[in-house]
């Protein structure tokens, strides 16, 4: 008999075994060659350029953002308010057609707060409400190209890790650079050296946020000139910053005339200064910026600038207990999982609200606190089933008593103090009755 009746072809080209370089079988002896799957290939990833999985239309409203926000951020409803009419401008200028009439320009964003109040948590909801790439930076570790630290090119390596090198989904991410008042100038003087973990990254992240062709290493690191880059367009890319800019309350205070309170351990009066900084914070102005240490090239390029107001005692507590991802809720969680549950009172949570005010960490510290607090239990619960409910109490938080006590301890062993001290009277008193002798 002879081979085969039929000669083996593309079922997409027609193209037999012998035209191409291979040939893929499947089901039912179908095949597809090599060139047919490079075209297939090249067809979905033009498909997918310029798409961040939203059409113009499915943008959501500024309302639905800053209901989303509210599921996970306490307070801060301007800022709220401001991050989410700023997110749905830009993917709207994004994702619109062009138009020759009319340029819709990048309106990046400034976050002024003090730590622990919620920036970055906002700039995280954002990105993961809108299933966009999304990276985080530490201003503090970049330095001007040539010197010993990161280039700020770094950051945009870090959203196209975080795209998986899709580099179409990372041109229209966000990217986070937190403590971005620490890159402020050092003096307002001329000095002999350069500054270049200051003023020189301001003049580095320039071209960056007004929108550029970045060469990115794709090994991160330093640039070399026989390296490959990767050419990202930031254009499209929202840049967030966000700082504490602490002691700018000052400088807005001068401005407006008026005296911050001095410091105090009145309640009411503390509560009072907190207020006053929030109020302090809102007015604050790109004068006061670049009065703190900020380049007018910089600032121009932040046109959006909201304030974070300091958390007060009763919005810790609310953090505490109300969003997702509250940590108490958390917690209870992590109980629920091992068969127990937790009571927190709500005496409790006000006192280690206080403490976290008293630190000055926001909702931070809040969070170091109770892992602080919980960690002997949280390592002696999984495995048991005889804790039941486990109730955090307020002499628990204060050390007057222990946090963890063990159930099976019925607490009638003596101490090991009281079996030492026998010990020695005995000694003493053997002693004295050789010395009688």
């Amino acid at each position: 008999m002879s081979g085969r009746s039929e000669i083996e072809r593309c079922g997409f080209c027609k193209k037999s075994r012998k035209l191409v370089d291979r040939l893929i079988e499947g089901p039912s002896n179908n095949y597809i060659c090599d060139e047919c799957i490079e075209l297939c290939h090249s067809l979905i990833h033009e498909e997918k350029r310029g798409s961040i999985g939203l059409s113009l239309e499915e943008v959501p409203p500024p309302k639905t953002i800053k209901g989303f926000l509210d599921n996970y951020v306490i307070g801060q409803e301007r800022a709220k308010k401001v991050l989410s009419v700023s997110v749905y401008n830009h993917y709207k200028r994004v994702l619109a057609p062009p138009d020759d009439e009319v340029e819709l320009e990048k309106s990046n964003v400034l976050l002024i707060g003090p730590t622990g109040s919620g920036k970055t948590l906002l700039a995280k909801t954002l990105a993961r409400f809108l299933n966009v790439p999304f990276a985080i930076g530490d201003a503090t570790t970049l330095t001007e190209a040539g010197y010993v630290g990161e280039d700020v090119e770094n950051l945009l390596l870090r959203l196209l890790q975080n795209a998986d090198y899709d580099l179409a989904r990372a041109e229209r991410g966000i990217v986070f650079v937190d403590e971005i008042d620490k890159i402020q100038k050092t003096s307002n003087n001329p000095s002999i050296t350069r500054d270049v973990s200051g003023e020189g990254v301001q003049q580095a992240l320039l071209k960056m946020l007004e929108g550029t062709i970045s060469n990115i290493p794709p090994q991160g690191g330093r640039k070399h000139p026989e390296q490959q880059y990767i050419q990202m367009d930031t254009s499209n890319i929202l840049f967030i910053c966000g700082g504490s800019f602490q002691g700018i309350e000052e400088i807005i205070g001068a401005r407006v005339g008026k005296r911050m309170l001095g410091f105090t351990q009145d309640a009411e009066e503390e509560k009072t200064v907190e207020h006053e900084v929030g109020d302090l914070l809102e007015q604050v102005s790109t004068d006061d910026l670049l009065q703190f240490g900020m380049i007018p090239e910089f600032v121009g390029r932040l046109p959006i600038l909201t304030a974070l107001r300091p958390l007060d005692q009763e919005q810790l507590i609310r953090i505490c207990m109300e969003p997702k991802n509250a940590i108490v809720r958390q917690y209870r969680k992590f109980f629920e999982l091992e068969g127990a549950d937790l009571e927190i009172p709500p005496e409790t949570l006000t006192l280690v609200a206080r403490r976290a005010l008293d630190r000055g960490t926001g909702a931070r510290g809040v969070r170091s606190i109770l892992e602080e607090l919980m960690l002997d239990v949280l390592y002696e619960l999984p495995g048991r089933k005889d804790v039941g409910t486990f109730r955090l109490t307020v002499d628990m938080v204060e050390g007057r008593a222990p946090v963890w006590q063990d159930p099976d301890d019925d607490g009638t062993k003596k101490p090991k103090a009281e079996k030492k001290g026998n010990g020695k009277g005995k000694r003493r008193t053997a002693k004295a009755r050789r010395e009688a002798s």
